[in-house]
């Protein structure tokens, strides 16, 4: 098992509960954004492609400065102490 996988199955219910909520909301307007584009969502490969370009171009980025903010705040705090 792989650590991003234990990290998952640690979670308590209502982090999952939570995080499905989000994903949910995000799922739905990243689809509006794709229908909004004319991106072809009509087979597995084409709702693929979609989900991979938007969350390259919109998710991402962001997730990326959240973790890195995360792991910049932690190393702050270390040398402080």
């Amino acid at each position: 098992m792989s650590v991003v996988q234990s990290e998952a199955l640690s979670m308590t219910p209502e982090q999952r509960e939570q995080m499905q909520y989000h994903v949910s909301s995000l799922a739905q307007i990243l689809y509006d954004d794709a229908e909004a584009k004319g991106m072809s969502m009509g087979s597995m490969g084409e709702i693929e492609q979609s989900v991979r370009t938007q969350l390259q171009t919109h998710v991402s980025p962001d997730l990326g400065i959240f973790l890195s903010k995360l792991v910049s705040d932690q190393m702050m705090e270390k040398r402080e102490s």
